[in-house]
């Protein structure tokens, strides 16, 4: 094999080098560029996540309050009723009360 055999083979091999170089570089960089694209998604993912997880919460958060009102509120009522139908029967005896007390004056 002579000298320039010699030398176009280095350079062939010095090329092929370098194109497989430009070609594992290319395929870091997709993969590098994959990763970040899934990753971005996964944190937009958890992201959606961890806002229908706080919805739900505070849904749930109202429906309790709200069964907790209504179940005042129905207390309040029935104290009220109770009041109303106490001061009705009461009456009566009230106004006879003042009615005496004026006859005897």
């Amino acid at each position: 094999m002579g000298m320039s055999e010699v030398l176009r083979s280095i350079k062939t091999a010095e090329q092929d080098a370098e194109k497989r170089l430009a070609e594992a570089q290319e395929e870091a960089s997709k993969i590098l560029s994959d990763a970040r694209r899934k990753a971005s998604e996964m944190v937009q993912d958890a992201a959606d996540e961890t806002v229908a997880m706080t919805q739900k919460i505070l849904d749930d958060a109202r429906a309790e309050a709200q069964g907790e009102a209504d179940q005042v509120k129905a207390t309040g009522a029935g104290e009220v009723s109770k009041i109303e139908s106490n001061s009705a029967s009461n009456q009566d005896a009230a106004v006879k009360m003042v009615v005496d007390a004026l006859s005897s004056e």
